[in-house]
């Protein structure tokens, strides 16, 4: 049997070590600051190290997609070092990005010169919303399963799982033309923390608006509990470079849900150019 091959790019948001256990294949998008200053995301700069940047600047840094060069390379390099291996390319929602349209141009580039066997899928989610996809598609690879039937199950999972995101400040939000100056205003004054999520077409949008902190937890646990109820779950907690924000979000979970897999990525730094310190984004799906 072929082997299967799983490329993404890196706002996926997977941890080091899942990536090196499984051989996952991921192609960067770059962080800009100035004509001077720009980072390959998660190669050339950390979390850590971007949110530490991110406090000494004044102007939002922008993001940029990788070319179909830098796919089709990837691609390349994998047939020609496997050929007939099968390729199963995961990305970034087309709602947020031109990422998943630079790998599907990509795969048509490289099939005009061979008979590459390349899947790529528009992920309609971003950080380990779809992260966890590209890890279960991994997993199933390692076990021996076909592009076909890798697939097939990515798409069942992105039905079944859910995903909330809960920013701590509305700045990032309305500096990247998400929300107006005076609803950012108000709310900082209001202390309104908006639930988001995002939706089918893989675009962010408010869930709902709730005063104070560890109210807006509150309301996302029993959110969870509506689609959840009684089962037990894998979950996912994304941080800022601040895992000890996603561990009191787990200890809260752990009072009304069966944990399995308990997972803390951390919110890299293009998704971090758009949401901004202190974000807590959770993802949950069945065990």
């Amino acid at each position: 049997m072929n082997k299967v091959f799983i490329v993404t790019d890196s706002t996926a948001d997977i941890p080091d070590q899942v990536v090196d256990q499984y051989g996952i294949k991921i192609v960067p998008l770059r962080v800009v600051f100035s004509e001077q200053e720009s980072y390959l995301d998660g190669i050339e700069l950390s979390a850590s190290k971007f949110y530490e940047k991110l406090g000494e600047v004044k102007a939002l840094p922008t993001t940029s997609q990788p070319s179909p060069i830098e796919f089709m390379n990837v691609y390349k390099e994998l047939n020609e070092a496997h050929p007939g291996c099968q390729i199963v390319s995961i990305h970034l929602s087309s709602g947020m990005s031109g990422t998943y349209q630079s790998a599907v141009l990509g795969k048509s580039m490289l099939e005009d010169e061979s008979e590459a066997d390349i899947t790529v899928i528009d992920s309609k989610s971003a950080s380990y919303g779809y992260g966890l996809l590209v890890v279960h598609a991994a997993r199933l690879a390692s076990e021996g399963k076909n592009a076909a039937e890798i697939t097939e199950a990515v798409l069942t999972l992105h039905k079944e799982r859910k995903l909330y995101f809960l920013v701590d400040t509305l700045e990032y939000l309305q500096k990247g033309g998400r929300i107006g100056k005076a609803s950012a205003i108000l709310g900082t004054l209001l202390n309104i923390k908006p639930v988001l999520s995002i939706d089918e077409e893989g675009v962010i949008y408010a869930v709902e608006k709730v005063r104070g902190q560890k109210k807006a937890m509150e309301r996302i646990v029993q959110m969870f509990e509506s689609d959840f109820a009684g089962k037990r779950i894998n979950i996912a907690v994304g941080h800022t470079a601040n895992p000890s924000s996603a561990e009191t979000f787990v200890e809260l979970m752990k009072t009304r849900f069966e944990l399995n897999e308990v997972v803390y990525p951390n919110i890299g730094a293009v998704i971090g150019s758009h949401v901004g310190f202190g974000t807590i984004a959770i993802f949950v799906w069945p065990a």
